[in-house]
């Protein structure tokens, strides 16, 4: 035993240096393989454990479970990455749930101490609020539900529920008994769906990084449950590292985490209706070609690009890093500008520009690339909307004010790159169309782009 818990001790050193490498893009890739080493260490530690009776529906788990994780890898585009991550959040949950149950048949009620009812009880409340809260948050990237989604008296509904669990894990852990386990998972599940629909989808990545959290605590309960210390320290890493980056998704798009669960939408009905609506953009906003960006391409000594979902949906991110290639190889220095809620899921930006191959010292993020945009002769944004918004910065008045963005409208000239005027998650325009500096090249990215490089290659 004493074995077992030093390999999990060699484990945890190696998650929280793995961790520590996930901080920047540079070293992510070899974070990630340091992590997945401690991991497997985790596993080989927890299969030698002589309580391991048998091994034949481990194997047959790993087996389908490595078939599945395989499938997942290979099919899954890079731009469906939020939803991926969505899902196993789920897994996770789910899992934990099944193991709080099953531990709770097969063990004598005689041996169910207080301690264990406390870590059953919440092993199984977190990963129901997990399992059902990332369906829906898969949901609402998949594009079923984007907006949220408006339920009488939600938040007195969600209030009673949440009281209603706490009760019933009072009473469970007092009696023991199962139906109240039953309740409270029915209780938990109905609870998760109530948490994340309300929610909409400017917000999904608070609501991934919090889920993300939300399945490692349950993980760590689960391993007070199995008195395993490896899945205590790895789920206890998850959750508190979810908790951190909830809090600098909330930081970057000025929000608190409670208006973001209990809040709805970023922008209220109340607010909504002093927004203006299309006549904001009548008359003034300019309109250009390909051929016309690349003259201005042709002068530029500098280009910042500011990607946002919208390159994520036109699966543009080869074709921008070929057109970065291509103003690279005749002097011009190009720099890539990362807004942390640039996507639906912390990092998203980066994840499909490294697929791309664009090198990790041209993805700047926003606090360092503002200063740069003053002196940038053409900034391309490319679907990117409300982090751009300089309305955020400038106006008082305005739903988002105070909200971080990138000053991209600081620069000599802004291409916006858009398939249309629609607004973005916020629902609001965009000041940054009509400016005096800014010029709308309408189209979707991937073909707008391509149609930009041969322009430029034609000069």
């Amino acid at each position: 035993m004493q074995w077992i818990n030093l390999a999990y001790l060699v484990a945890a050193v190696f998650f929280i240096i793995g961790l520590k490498g996930l901080s920047s893009p540079r070293t992510a890739p070899r974070g990630n393989l340091i992590g997945a080493v401690g991991m497997l260490i985790a596993i080989v530690a927890t299969l030698v454990n002589k309580e391991v009776l048998s091994f034949g529906w481990i194997i047959a788990g790993m087996v389908v479970g490595g078939a599945i994780g395989v499938y997942i890898a290979r099919s899954v585009k890079m731009t469906a990455m939020p939803e991926m991550v969505a899902l196993l959040n789920g897994f996770g949950g789910g899992a934990s749930l099944l193991v709080a149950l099953s531990q709770f048949i097969i063990t004598p009620a005689s041996s169910q101490t207080t301690f264990w009812l406390v870590a059953l009880t919440l092993s199984a409340l977190i990963g129901s609020v997990t399992v059902t809260g990332s369906l829906v948050a898969w949901a609402k990237l998949q594009g079923y539900a984007e907006k949220a989604l408006r339920i009488p008296n939600q938040n007195l509904l969600r209030v009673v529920l949440g009281f209603g669990a706490v009760a019933l894990s009072a009473l469970f852990i007092w009696q023991g008994w199962g139906w109240i386990l039953v309740l409270l998972v029915a209780v938990a599940l109905v609870l998760g769906v109530l948490l994340v629909v309300a929610i909409g989808g400017a917000d999904m990545p608070v609501v991934i990084a919090l889920l993300n959290s939300y399945s490692g605590l349950a993980a760590a309960a689960t391993g007070f449950v199995l008195l395993n210390n490896g899945l205590i320290i790895s789920g206890a890493l998850v959750g508190a590292s979810g908790v951190i980056l909830s809090q600098i998704m909330c930081k970057a798009m000025n929000r608190s985490l409670g208006s973001v669960l209990f809040g709805g939408a970023m922008v209220s009905d109340e607010q909504m209706a002093h927004v203006p609506g299309k006549e904001f953009y009548e008359g003034k906003v300019k309109s250009c070609g390909a051929e016309e960006v690349a003259m201005l391409l042709e002068d530029a000594r500098k280009v910042v690009i500011a990607p946002g979902y919208g390159l994520a949906v036109a699966q543009a991110q080869h074709v921008t890093q070929e057109l970065s290639a291509l103003l690279e190889q005749r002097g011009v220095e190009v720099d890539f500008a990362i807004h942390p809620v640039a996507g639906r899921m912390p990092g998203h930006m980066n994840v499909l520009l490294a697929e791309a191959e664009v090198p990790y010292d041209k993805l700047i993020e926003m606090d360092d690339i503002n200063p740069e945009f003053s002196q940038t002769d053409v900034t391309i944004v490319l679907g990117a909307n409300d982090v751009t918004n300089p309305a955020a910065r400038d106006d008082p008045n305005s739903p988002i004010y105070g909200m971080p963005i990138l000053d991209v409208d600081k620069s000599r000239t802004v291409i916006v790159i858009k398939r249309s005027l629609s607004p973005g998650f916020a629902g609001i325009p965009n000041q940054l169309f009509i400016n005096d500096n800014s010029l709308m090249l309408f189209g979707d990215a991937k073909s707008v782009l391509q149609e930009l490089v041969r322009a430029v290659m034609e000069l």
